[in-house]
């Protein structure tokens, strides 16, 4: 399975500043996930299947990708679906600054209702933190967070903390450094600003 999943994106090794705000030696080009619906299709139902014993009445999935394959996971439910924008202020250095937002008319969906939180990969869950705060926010009870692929164990560690299940396909390892820790900093290796959680 692990190998399946992982086939449909590229990755590669490098330095990379995540949108947590931590540092990285691993990025996936995502945007690639979704190319074939039909292909990601089954993957989600197997996402559905781990997340109808939680009963979910709508799924969330955080813009972009999450979202897509959040929508594959509700119509396989079913249930309802929702998203959550992505919101970044204009400077900051603190981790996990980024928000997700949902839409203001869909906030009587998700109120009082359960909800189950889908993502694409999942590293430190910065998107996934976001659409959770915004959820809490609106009445909703999140009672599981799935996602096709975690890299490392620095969400399911936070998750654990806030009682919330966590699914996923395949679990892979992965380097997590906060910026003064980071050795690939300590080495003057170049480092690119992107936006993975």
């Amino acid at each position: 399975m692990k190998g399946d999943v992982l086939s449909l994106v590229r990755g590669r090794h490098g330095h990379f500043a995540y949108e947590s705000g931590h540092h990285g030696d691993l990025w996936f080009d995502l945007e690639t996930l979704c190319q074939r619906p039909d292909i990601l299709q089954p993957y989600a139902a197997q996402l559905a299947a781990r997340l109808k014993p939680y009963l979910p009445d709508a799924v969330c999935g955080p813009l972009v990708e999450g979202a897509f394959i959040g929508l594959l996971v509700a119509s396989e439910l079913p249930c309802d679906f929702t998203y959550a924008s992505r919101f970044a202020p204009s400077f900051s250095h603190a981790f996990f600054p980024i928000e997700y937002r949902l839409p203001p008319a869909l906030y009587p969906l998700v109120s009082g209702k359960r909800v189950a939180i889908v993502n694409d990969v999942i590293s430190a869950g910065s998107a996934v933190r976001g659409a959770l705060r915004d959820l809490q926010s609106h009445g909703a009870i999140v009672v599981a967070v799935a996602s096709l692929v975690m890299l490392g164990d620095a969400f399911a560690d936070f998750a654990a903390q806030q009682k919330i299940p966590v699914e996923s396909l395949a679990h892979l390892p992965n380097n997590l450094w906060t910026p003064a820790e980071c050795p690939l900093c300590a080495a003057g290796m170049a480092l690119e600003h992107l936006a993975i959680s």
